[in-house]
């Protein structure tokens, strides 16, 4: 198997994407984060101290989406045409579960960005929420669907 961010000598690169197509891509990642009822219903009603805890959550998720570059070594910045996190209330889990959609028209895909996108979502609703309950655990984030490029489609099963 060829590894395509090393060349001959074994030195990282960045992939040379120059001669692929511009064609539209989008991606879907998408991840949880578990709480306590307290921390649920301070999101719910909006009671946590720092504020609008899903709001600010969202606005982190896609600053870190077009950051990408900035924090996974090798990420070729993108020029996102479209970037959305939404979040679920899963009460009878006790859980948030967050996804991130990124779309460009480029010759690389976004699944990073998304998979970025949704991680720091979570991690900013943690971070809003642990002076009330420190437990939270972020759970199963993964890649839910990626379009465009020579790979086409890929769906989660």
């Amino acid at each position: 198997m060829d590894f395509n961010h090393f060349d001959r000598e074994g030195r990282a690169v960045m992939v040379d994407v120059s001669g692929k197509s511009q064609t539209v891509r989008t991606a879907t990642a998408e991840g949880t984060i578990r709480v306590s009822r307290e921390v649920l219903d301070a999101i719910i009603v909006g009671t946590a101290a720092k504020g609008d805890v899903l709001g600010v959550a969202r606005v982190a998720g896609i600053m870190a989406v077009k950051r990408t570059p900035d924090l996974i070594p090798l990420c070729h910045p993108l020029p996102v045409a479209h970037a959305a996190v939404t979040f679920d209330i899963l009460e009878e889990e006790l859980s948030v579960r967050a996804r991130c959609t990124v779309k460009l028209t480029g010759q690389t895909g976004v699944e990073m960005e998304a998979l970025t996108g949704v991680t720091a979502a979570l991690l900013t609703v943690y971070d809003m929420c642990k002076a009330i309950d420190r437990g939270m655990e972020l759970t199963g984030i993964h890649l839910l669907r990626k379009e465009g490029g020579k790979s086409g489609i890929y769906q989660r099963g």
